[in-house]
Formats: C-alpha cells, structure tokens, sequence
C-alpha cells in the first residue's frame, strides 16, 4: 500500500500543529521552515522509490524494525525533531499519512510567516522575467511571500493554473471551453457546442 496522497484530516491536522509548535518553540521560524524542507524531501523520495515508499507505508514491516531502519538512514542527515516525529509516526501507525500531515503542516508554516508556496502550471515553459511577474503579481494581491515552482502542462492547451495547497484555479483554456460548454444551452450554436465537446474529450 503506498503512502496516503490526501487533503488532511482532522487527524492529520493535530499531529501537524503539534510538530509545528515544538518546532516553533525548539528554533522558531527557521527551525520550521527546516522540518518542512526535511519532510518534502523525504516524502519526493518516496515519491520517485516504491521500495522506499512501501517501507514507510506497509503495515506488514515490524513496528520495531522500521523504527530501527528510521534512526539507520535518518540520523545525521535529518533534524532529531524530525526523526523523533517520524518515529512516532510508526509507533502510532500513522507513517502512511505522512504526506496529509506534511500538507497541513506547510499550511501552518505558510499562515504563520505569511509564505505561500504556488504552483504555476503553464502550457509552455516560461522564462524567468514572466515567472518574476507571476510571482510579484500574486504577491501584491495576497500581501504575502510568494515562494513560485513554474510546471509545464502541454495537456493545458493554453491559459494557467495556479495551486495553493489544496487549492486550485483553473484558467487553462481546457477549463475554459468546459465552462463554455456547460453555458451553451440547447437553444445555443449546436456547431460551437460540439466543437467544445470535441476538444474536451480530446483533451481530458
């Protein structure tokens, strides 16, 4: 069974305002944002190694013999706060919700520091100067840090689509002509209609 990819729930909340305030108080700001870091990273391993993901996830591994592997392959490389939660995690069998808690987490870093990290997805890729205006764009209109991570998306067609934790806004021109769709009416142009209908089944 591999790791849960899923909006946090309540569970997963409580364990990462709970990590969040040791963090706060073992380092503030910094000993926070570093905790994040150590988590997206461990979790995009396990995201790219199915061994490595079924070790964290499997509920057949021996409570005591992941714990012993955590400490084996973490210590040194990440902070004790996060080792110590991660072990925890397993004590509790709660590791497999790994990447809900990490969410809800970023989300508590995020509101705490006035940081947000946003997705763009594009089309096509764009330069640095348009990825700058992006980010001072949506800087001003959220009176926040803007931390930007630029994807490209050929399947869009065109437009953007920007994700801010578990929110998304679609502006693709695939989004577009499947509002365009569901506005046109029977009474409507039955030619552009079918037309939208085409491009969006081709395009799913």
């Amino acid at each position: 069974m591999p790791l849960t990819e899923a909006n946090p729930d309540a569970i997963s909340k409580v364990y990462a305002t709970s990590l969040f305030e040791l963090a706060e108080a073992s380092g503030g700001r910094d000993e926070a944002e570093s905790v994040l870091g150590e988590l997206e990273d461990i979790l995009e391993v396990a995201r790219a190694d199915s061994s490595f993901n079924e070790f964290l996830a499997s509920r057949v591994i021996p409570k005591t013999a992941r714990d012993a592997s955590l400490v084996n392959i973490l210590s040194g490389k990440a902070s004790d706060l996060t080792l110590k939660f991660l072990r925890l995690l397993n004590h509790k069998d709660r590791l497999s919700h790994l990447p809900s808690i990490t969410t809800a987490f970023e989300s508590l870093v995020q509101d705490a520091f006035g940081r947000v990290e946003v997705d763009l997805f594009t089309a096509e890729a764009i330069d640095d100067a348009t990825k700058e205006t992006f980010r001072e764009t949506l800087a001003k209109s959220m009176g926040k840090e803007i931390i930007l991570h630029a994807y490209t998306e050929p399947a869009m067609l065109g437009g953007v689509k920007l994700r801010m934790g578990d929110r998304l806004v679609d502006d693709s021109l695939v989004s577009q002509l499947s509002r365009m769709r569901d506005q046109l009416t029977g009474d409507g142009n039955a030619t552009l209609r079918a037309k939208a209908e085409r491009i969006i089944e081709e395009n799913p």
